[in-house]
């Protein structure tokens, strides 16, 4: 499989190595990115490939939760620039649709367009359309997920990304739990964990992991003995890294974020655990078209 030097540049931008060495990887497997990844795991050059695509349509991220009703919402909804994203109507729109998902537990997109919006008499199909047709530029739902019980969002950079946290709590104190619910939401979002525990991450992801930290350890020069039993240090490390009850509390990292947890809880008198989260980032793993600027006013001046 041949590659070319846009695929260098996205497998540099995914792992951080140079420039030579994805090329090099990337020539060893044959042009296919995920084994060039892996090799050069293998070789100590990359760590984990970044979990993210490449992040490139505009839109936003909305959270929204209905306290009442103990429902909270992620969803994104996109459009082609960031200039509509940033247009009143256009995050009035998102909002009706995540209130929308609120109330009736929509199955997916395609059920959620089909349904009349919140306090109005047109379906949510028929919004977009308007507001297609009024700002002239396509948009579109993409997903959302929706969560009851107890829960914490946090939305960064305008909309850039959206964090939903589900607790099991009987904590009395409402402020307490939101000053706790949000310090692990700006967690998921900053750090971006895979998993929630080491027990949810799944058998074949660890064996393969194993794998890739054998081989590096043998590069290293040790014997396939002692590589094996080095292996078991470094998937704790896997776990520390990539688990968010296991991470390091970014605003303190002698303690891990579920260790926060539980002393927040205690401290407040009662229980509070993470159950689920999720994490949406605006455009991730969509291409957006690049013009070329000069290009374009060269064709306008034709």
């Amino acid at each position: 499989m041949a590659f070319t030097a846009q695929d260098v540049k996205e497998l540099r931008e995914v792992t951080g190595c140079g420039m030579m060495d994805c090329k090099k990887a990337l020539t060893e497997a044959n042009g296919d990115r995920e084994k060039a990844i892996e090799i050069l795991r293998e070789k100590g050059l990359a760590t984990a490939a970044k979990k993210a695509g490449r992040i490139a349509a505009e839109g936003m991220v909305k959270a929204l939760v209905d306290t009442e009703k103990k429902v909270g919402v992620v969803v994104e909804v996109n459009a082609e620039t960031d200039f509509v994203a940033k247009n009143a109507e256009f995050q009035d729109m998102v909002t009706a649709i995540a209130q929308t998902i609120i109330n009736e537990n929509p199955a997916d997109v395609d059920a959620l367009n089909n349904l009349k919006v919140a306090g109005m008499e047109m379906t949510v199909a028929e919004l977009v359309t308007e507001k297609i047709q009024k700002i002239g530029e396509n948009m579109k739902i993409r997903r959302f997920v929706r969560y009851e019980g107890d829960v914490a969002t946090y939305v960064h950079g305008g909309g850039a990304i959206g964090v939903m946290v589900k607790f099991d709590t009987d904590l009395a104190d409402k402020e307490g739990f939101a000053e706790v619910g949000h310090d692990v939401a700006m967690q998921i979002a900053a750090i971006n964990p895979a998993y929630l525990c080491p027990a949810e991450v799944p058998a074949e992801v660890i064996e393969k992991e194993k794998e890739i930290l054998k081989v590096q350890a043998m590069n290293e020069g040790k014997p396939e003995a002692i590589a094996e039993k080095m292996v078991a240090g470094r998937i704790n490390k896997y776990y520390k890294e990539n688990c968010l009850l296991e991470q390091a509390f970014v605003k303190d990292d002698k303690q891990t974020v579920g260790g926060y947890v539980s002393a927040k809880a205690k401290e407040m008198g009662g229980k509070m655990e993470v159950v689920s989260f999720v994490r949406l980032e605006k455009g991730e793993g969509l291409e957006k078209k690049e013009d070329n600027f000069a290009d374009e006013v060269a064709s306008m001046m034709k």
